[in-house]
Formats: structure tokens, sequence, C-alpha cells
């Protein structure tokens, strides 16, 4: 490119060459400089092009169509989700990828809009470990998922992969209530904590024996009403496993009941949305052709069908000190798809009365 470019265009894109005569040699000493500057100014802008780096058409595609079925679920499944930023950092091995952020902060660069995505993209050299699935105010205070590629995370597929993004869009839709860290810095188990790790490291008794125990009777009390959702016997099965939680709650510290009723309602009713999506997915949405092209997509009603099973899995077979806090992702998902048939209009009251599901049951 460079090689074809003659003092002789230079001057044409600046006006007409002049007469090397009629030049003194200080303005030819001038002209040579601007002349130099210019080329060493391209030169720049074509390296900066070249070195750029460029999100994979893999991750373009997975990240558009879970776009496009944010966009296809809207209210649906909760209402005012579709208000809800959508913002995303993708972790690569070497860089970092912003998609549709409000506000990105100035250690990030654009690489321009993408049309697929509908958004201006931005990057910065990796930060985070390219395993990282959380989401928190990341970039700009504003709430962000953080994710690692399809292949580095526990998703390891497409389908699963934009489907987690669901889970973890959900807890941008609880960070963006307006009373959402007052109510959470009110139930008072940070313990000094000032960065919110407490979430994660909060010495709940997990290895405790009685608490394992009763867990157990508890967890398995679920899985029963859970089988028995479309038959007579739920009432039954219902009043049963509250009754074991209540049992459950009575050998916890209140801190320590706090922290499980607050991953229950935080973590996961995400899990229970993640089922709820992929399920409407199945029901009322076509994938893109780009998307059903990826070597390892599969239909939505078989991730669908695949949470339900895990959560049942779980339930069934429970391992409270081995899966610690993993245990109550599939306890709290549960329990949302018991309030779906228990009590149908639990969805409003679940972001006024925060943090405490057994609230919503009938007998409350």
């Amino acid at each position: 490119m460079f090689a074809r470019l003659s003092l002789s265009n230079l001057y044409h894109t600046v006006g007409a060459a002049p007469n090397r005569a009629e030049l003194a040699p200080r303005q030819i000493t001038v002209m040579k400089k601007v002349l130099l500057l210019l080329l060493l100014c391209l030169a720049c802008g074509a390296a900066q092009a070249q070195t750029q780096p460029k999100l994979l058409q893999a991750d373009r595609i997975r990240l558009s169509e879970a776009f496009r079925l944010g966009e296809s679920v809207g209210d649906e499944v909760w209402k005012g989700w579709k208000k809800t930023p959508f913002a995303v950092l993708l972790i690569t091995p070497d860089y970092e990828f912003l998609i549709r952020h409000p506000k990105p902060s100035s250690d990030f660069t654009s690489i321009g809009y993408d049309s697929l995505l509908k958004s201006e993209v931005y990057y910065r050299k990796r930060v985070f470990q390219t395993t990282l699935l959380a989401t928190f105010p990341a970039v700009g205070g504003v709430s962000t998922i953080v994710i690692g590629q399809a292949e580095n995370t526990d998703a390891k597929t497409s389908t699963p992969w934009v489907v987690t993004l669901f889970h973890e869009h959900f807890h941008q839709l609880q960070d963006s209530q307006p009373d959402f860290y007052p109510s959470v810095n009110a139930l008072n188990l940070a313990r000094g904590d000032q960065t919110g790790m407490w979430m994660l490291n909060f010495p709940f008794p997990y290895e405790r024996t009685e608490v394992a125990e009763q867990f157990a009777r508890l967890s398995r009390a679920l899985d029963d009403a859970l089988s028995s959702i479309n038959t007579k016997q739920f009432d039954a099965k219902l009043a049963a496993y509250l009754s074991a939680r209540k049992r459950f709650q009575e050998i916890l510290a209140p801190d320590d009941y706090r922290y499980y009723s607050f991953q229950l309602w935080k973590e996961g009713v995400a899990r229970y949305t993640e089922y709820r999506v992929a399920l409407w997915a199945a029901r009322h949405y076509r994938p893109t052709s780009e998307f059903r092209s990826l070597t390892d997509f599969k239909p939505f009603a078989d991730e669908a069908r695949a949470i339900f099973e895990r959560i049942h899995r779980q339930l069934s077979n429970p391992q409270l000190a081995t899966r610690q806090r993993d245990s109550f992702y599939a306890m709290g998902g549960a329990e949302a798809l018991l309030l779906d048939r228990a009590s149908p209009q639990w969805h409003k009251r679940y972001f006024i009365e925060k943090f405490q599901l057994e609230r919503f049951f009938p007998t409350h």
C-alpha cells in the first residue's frame, strides 16, 4: 500500500505540486517534514488497524443470539426485564470485549459499531480469569455480565452458554431495583467485608452434621413435591416440604438462615429463570440460521430438559458438604417452580418482599 504512495500523490492531496525552483530551501525542508509526518500518521493508522483485536465469529453469533432472544422474551418471564441493560464483558485469552454497555470506562478502546450485535464494541487487555462467570458493577459502576467464552466456562457449548447469560441477565434485573443494595446491606451479613465477597464466602455451616442431615431430608422432600407438581398429591407433598423447611430453619442460627434465604432468593430464582427462558424459547422462538449452523448447537428444548433434570438430580442426591453454596441454586430453583403452581402471582411480590421465598406460599 505505502510503496505506491509517491510524493506527487501526496502533493495532489494537499494541492498542486509547486515548481521546486520557486521554493526557497527552507520551504522545501518544511514541506518534507510535513510529508514525512503525513506518512508516519498513515503508517500508524494502518498498523493500529492490523493489530486491533476482533471478536471471533462464533462469539459474535452466540452474543447476537442471546440479545435477539432477550428482545423476543421481553417481559414474558419477568415484568420490566426488557428495560434492563444487557451489558456484557466477554473474556478471551488476551482481551476483554465490552458490548452494550452504556458507560465504558476510559481503559477501553472502541473498535467500532458491530451491526450484528447492534452495539459499539470496546476492548482492553484481559484483566479477569477466562473461566469467570459473574455479574457485578465491573465497569463504570454498571451491573455487567462478566463471562468467558463458551469453551472456557461450565457451559462448554453454545446453547447452554446463551441460556446461562439469562441467569446473569436476571441478576442485572435484581441489581437494578432501586432498593436492592440497601436491602442487602440491611441483612447485616457482610461482617466488615466491603467487597461483596461475603455473598460467596459467608461461613455457612455446610459441614456440620446436624445441618447436613436435615438439609438432605429437606432436599428430598422438595424433590418429592416437585415430582408431584401435576398430581393430586401435590398439596400433601408441599405441606411435608414446608414442614421440613421449618425444622431446617430451627436448627440454623439467625444469620445462617438469612444467608440461606438470600441465596435461594438470588441464585435459586436465577436458576429458575434460566429454565423458564429455555422453555419459552423452545415453545416460541426460532433460532437464527447462523446459530443453528454452529457445530455445537442443540435445541432450546434440550437445554430446558437438561436444566430441570439437573435440579432434580441435585435434590435427589444432596451433598451439602461437597457442593456447599451451589446446593442452594437447585433448592431455590425448585421452590420457584413450586410457587408457579401454588401461588401463580408470586412474581408480583418478588422484588417487594425480598429474600424470603417462603412468604409467597399460600400458608403465609
